[in-house]
């Protein structure tokens, strides 16, 4: 029968496997690909996604993700993807500054986004601060009121994997939809039609499995969406613009490394850039190491980066940590890097029948870990604006348009918060010779410290879209600075009030670096 909804499923299998046709044809088979290849086969679309290689693929990226981006990927159903890969949880941030610590647990929150109160959290949730010299228990960090509480309690919890491994069981849960047929094959260009500039499809090269030739091949959507990362090679045709790269991480895994405590993630701040420290399996776990572009002491005549490594990062890690570190480095290579991007969003749409999405549209600095969340969470937006309800037919190029312009919009309760926090840390945790981005670090901790953390802990998770949420928190650490800063420069001699001027003085510099950290950021995200 023509009504007859399998015989529908069969015509478009056969569509997209002998004609190459389909409803959405979606280039990256990685985070964001395979997740909106997956909701948008959910909606009845036919969807064809392309992937260069479809092994398994190792890299050190997508490796955490926040409690935001697991609700994400709850509302998507594709949570089971977590399961059979070793995962581990993680309930928050260990920060360490210099010697001294704070465990910053993320908080439970309502649908609303906003905090509830927990029985485990005392005044300001200081039971989660551990001191420098107390044990995880003696804090509340893993024993009495530390992570087992934190379960039954409702706290969020994140996840952190082996990416190779995440990506095998997205892979495998679009293998498995009847909308979604899947290819490897190099995506090489876009194509266009003869008497119009929208696109139609892509060009690729496929290998024959027999011979091992390259042959050229195509494949056609009513629309084309492009994932294909970091390096895209079609950014600079679809959006006319590159990614900014301020540093790199350079990537260790660690066997049985013993640091505490367990399920959070460690953020060492010391005189190295910040170095991230957490658990990506039952035995393993990733070190990333910030080296900026053109640090002298990672200079040749320095040793390298695995000079800089040894000499200076080695030293400020937690002492538990350091032997595991030096066993990574005992192969004598320099370790794997990548690039540590930004790149803020831009309007979409202005080429037909084609969207560039995920890491190749927008980026931040991988330090907070929120690329992930930020991509599923792009998801869930886009396949309720790209409903069938709301747009029937794909190639209606002013509908796609229209849905786009909310996507903008929409998405930035979220993804400003995530990208401007991403930035703005690392600005701060970074700062080595800046005076003014010294005094922001130290107020930074030290409100972590005080125990206002509960909301910049959900900011960061991704549980909580107020961008004024975000505001309040990075000026009130800036004052905290700036009056830690008065107290450092005029206390503790009587000649203090003659360096008042001098302390005057630099909180006016402190709160223009904080405005110059904060605020452009703040507008590319907002405009």
């Amino acid at each position: 029968m023509a009504g007859d909804p399998y015989s529908q499923a069969a015509r478009d299998e056969e569509r997209r496997n002998t004609f190459h046709e389909a409803d959405v044809v979606v280039v990256g088979a990685g985070i964001f690909g395979c997740a909106v290849a997956f909701a948008l086969a959910n909606q009845g679309r036919s969807v064809i996604l392309l992937e260069r290689w479809m092994h398994e693929p190792d890299r050190i990226v997508g490796e955490l993700l926040q409690p935001g981006g697991v609700r994400a990927l709850q509302a998507l159903g594709l949570e089971k993807c977590l399961e059979g890969i070793d995962a581990i949880p993680c309930y928050g941030y260990h920060v360490l500054f210099h010697g001294d610590d704070v465990m910053i647990p993320y908080p439970v929150v309502d649908g609303a986004g906003r905090l509830v109160a927990s029985a485990n959290d005392g005044p300001a949730g200081s039971k989660s601060i551990q001191k420098k010299g107390e044990s995880s228990s003696a804090s509340g960090g893993l024993a009495d009121g530390g992570i087992g509480d934190m379960k039954s309690s409702r706290r969020p919890e994140g996840k952190s994997f082996h990416h190779g491994r995440f990506i095998s069981q997205l892979r495998k849960a679009c293998r498995r939809h009847p909308n979604i047929s899947m290819f490897e094959t190099e995506v090489t260009a876009t194509v266009r039609g003869q008497d119009s500039s929208a696109v139609l499809g892509v060009e690729t090269r496929t290998t024959d499995k027999e011979t091992g030739v390259k042959k050229p091949d195509c494949f056609f959507g009513t629309l084309t969406i492009i994932a294909d990362g970091y390096a895209s090679k079609f950014r600079k045709e679809l959006l006319g613009r590159v990614p900014v790269v301020r540093s790199k991480f350079y990537a260790l895994e660690l066997i049985d490394c013993p640091i505490k405590p367990e399920g959070y993630g460690h953020v060492v701040i010391g005189a190295s850039s910040p170095v991230l420290l957490y658990q990506i399996g039952t035995h393993e776990t990733r070190a990333l190491i910030d080296v900026p572009e053109k640090l002298p002491a990672a200079s040749p005549q320095n040793g390298g980066v695995r000079g800089y490594i040894e000499k200076v990062v080695v030293p400020v890690l937690p002492e538990e940590a350091r032997p595991s570190v030096l066993a990574a480095l005992a192969d004598g290579k320099i370790p794997r890097s990548m690039p540590n991007s930004w790149l803020p969003p831009t309007r979409q749409a202005q080429h037909q029948g084609v969207l560039l999405l995920g890491d190749a549209y927008n980026m931040r600095h991988p330090l907070t870990g929120g690329g992930m969340t930020v991509a599923f969470n792009d998801v869930v937006l886009l396949q309720s604006l790209l409903h069938p309800d709301r747009v029937p037919d794909l190639g209606d190029h002013a509908a796609v348009r229209a849905a786009m312009a909310d996507f903008y919009w929409r998405r930035k309760p979220l993804t400003s918060i995530i990208n401007v926090l991403a930035q703005a840390l690392y600005s701060l945790f970074a700062a080595a010779d800046d005076r003014q981005l010294r005094a922001l670090r130290q107020g930074c901790f030290r409100y972590f410290q005080l125990g206002h953390y509960n909301e910049p802990a959900g900011l960061l998770g991704g549980l909580i879209h107020r961008p004024t949420v975000l505001a309040y928190h990075f000026f009130t650490v800036a004052f905290l600075g700036i009056w830690l800063n008065i107290v450092a420069v005029c206390g503790g001699s009587v000649l203090g009030l003659w360096k008042l001027p001098l302390a005057l003085l630099d909180a006016v510099l402190i709160l223009w670096k904080a405005c110059v950290v904060f605020l452009p950021t703040v507008w590319m995200e907002s405009t």
